[in-house]
């Protein structure tokens, strides 16, 4: 059970203020529990084992030329841009002034700042002003109170209070931090709000424009071979043709046909994705399409620094964060086992009639200082000071953690652009290939030197590769933009997310 000591002062308020204001602030020089150091950048020099220079070019193709990285280079902060695609400036640009998730974090922002701020209260005094009226009669028995003799009275008594409580062990200046450091955990979770939304809106806007393609590719398709199967069919009735090579058709046609509900049902998804990442329903989806043809694909990537990457990503820096707000509370559970010092000091006046209050022999005040020492709290105390140390321990473990996943994503991303260049490039080539295929079948089919049969497998061909020749493009183009969000993304070329 808590001790508390009360000393009343006799001295003048005059007197004895100043001297427990020097007390305090020379016991305040130092505050316990961990001064908080910033982890060292990681001792790495690279992403992966054998990183490439360029990455291989895929001439007169959407999305292939070869692609540089610039060790060091700084990322800009509208990188979206780069793409050259005014659709899809104007897409983020919505998304980042209505997208719902990203105000929601701004709140969250705005709150953790104002909890901040109101912490700093608990360093200055507190004053308090009270005015009581009251109507009083004393029991015959008793000596009556006023000096008149009187048994009934009128009492009012205007009073001030102020009551401070010195920061003797820094457990106030310890749950300040611990404050301040929440509000940058807060402010760097809205950043990384902010670069995830630009990212996600440029992924799927590219998805999109991958799906229209694909869609638009499978409707050719389908036309093409509903025009074969008409020829078909008049061969049948003239007998230059067999049922099987009529059915065989049907079958095309109908295995075509198949693959295009799937196909349209991605592509609605996509859209509505799309519409509510810009903090629009999906019925209001609209805005100028975006062709995979029209999109510029960055040739000179930036490639930042390991020991930059810790102070450019948002979630690396929100661990930091976090980590520094669990230091800080273990000083907070500290400063709790040890003594507490409270100030306080009353003035006033008190009279019978509201007339006489602030006359001469109305006035009284006082002066009081207490210290309160926890004795016995069956452990509370020790056992949440032990809480906070572990706690410690688990931010540190998550810090880590989040830095080692965030050398991973760029690490998969450096990998899946020069692969996915490689794959462009056979993928080029496959298309190519089976396009001269195909028109050489129907030129031979056309002349009768060839047989249906061959034909369908030309047309089967072509409509794998031209659809893998599509979604090869459209990764290229998703891969540049994750390796700008694996990299922080820029943010800190935006004032109004780079300020402190």
């Amino acid at each position: 059970m808590p001790v508390s000591p009360l000393v009343r002062l006799s001295a003048p308020l005059s007197v004895r203020a100043p001297l427990l204001v020097a007390a305090s602030v020379l016991l305040a020089a130092c505050a316990v529990g961990p001064d908080f150091k910033a982890p060292a950048p990681p001792a790495v020099s690279g992403y992966v084992p054998q990183p490439a220079a360029t990455t291989a070019a895929t001439p007169d193709v959407a999305g292939g030329p070869a692609q540089h990285f610039e060790s060091g280079a700084d990322i800009p902060g509208d990188w979206w841009t780069l793409f050259h695609s005014a659709p899809l400036d104007a897409l983020i640009d919505a998304a980042l002034k209505q997208n719902h998730d990203l105000k929601a974090a701004q709140a969250a922002l705005r709150v953790a700042h104002e909890t901040m701020l109101a912490q700093r209260g608990a360093f200055l005094p507190s004053v308090s002003a009270n005015l009581s009226a009251s109507r009083q009669r004393q029991a015959g028995s008793l000596a009556p109170v006023p000096n008149s003799n009187a048994f009934m009275y009128n009492l009012y008594t205007p009073q001030l209070t102020i009551s401070y409580t010195p920061d003797v062990f820094g457990g106030t200046r310890r749950a300040a931090e611990s404050l301040a450091a929440q509000e940058q955990a807060a402010r760097f979770q809205m950043i990384a709000t902010w670069n995830t939304l630009a990212s996600n809106v440029a992924v799927a806007a590219i998805q999109l424009a991958s799906l229209q393609a694909q869609v638009d590719a499978t409707r050719q398709l389908v036309d093409a071979n509903t025009k074969m199967l008409d020829i078909l069919r008049y061969q049948y009735e003239k007998g230059y043709a067999s049922r099987v090579d009529l059915a065989a058709q049907e079958s095309q046609l109908a295995q075509t046909q198949a693959t295009l509900p799937p196909l349209e049902k991605q592509l609605a998804q996509q859209r509505d994705q799309l519409a509510v990442l810009t903090g629009r329903f999906p019925s209001q989806a609209g805005g100028d399409p975006i062709k995979l043809d029209s999109l510029h694909l960055p040739e000179a990537l930036p490639l930042s620094l390991p020991s930059a990457l810790v102070q450019q990503r948002p979630d690396v820096r929100q661990a930091q964060a976090n980590l520094h707000a669990a230091s800080a509370e273990i000083g907070v559970a500290t400063a709790a086992r040890l003594p507490n010092i409270t100030l306080s000091a009353d003035t006033g006046s008190t009279a019978l009639e509201f007339s006489k209050l602030f006359t001469g022999g109305t006035g009284f005040w006082d002066v009081a200082a207490g210290i309160t020492a926890p004795i016995f709290e069956g452990g509370t105390l020790l056992h949440q000071q032990r809480a906070a140390k572990a706690a410690y321990v688990e931010a540190s473990e998550q810090y880590r953690s989040t830095v080692l996943a965030a050398f991973q994503n760029v690490a998969d991303t450096l990998t899946a652009l020069d692969q996915d260049a490689k794959a462009l490039q056979a993928t080029a080539k496959t298309e190519q290939a089976a396009r001269l295929t195909l028109d050489l079948a129907q030129r031979q089919f056309k002349d009768g030197y060839t047989s249906n049969l061959q034909l369908l497998n030309a047309e089967q061909s072509y409509q794998q590769a031209k659809l893998a020749l599509v979604q090869a493009q459209a990764n290229r183009f998703a891969d540049t933009a994750a390796l700008y969000q694996a990299l922080g993304g820029g943010w800190w070329h935006h004032p109004d997310l780079s300020k402190q």
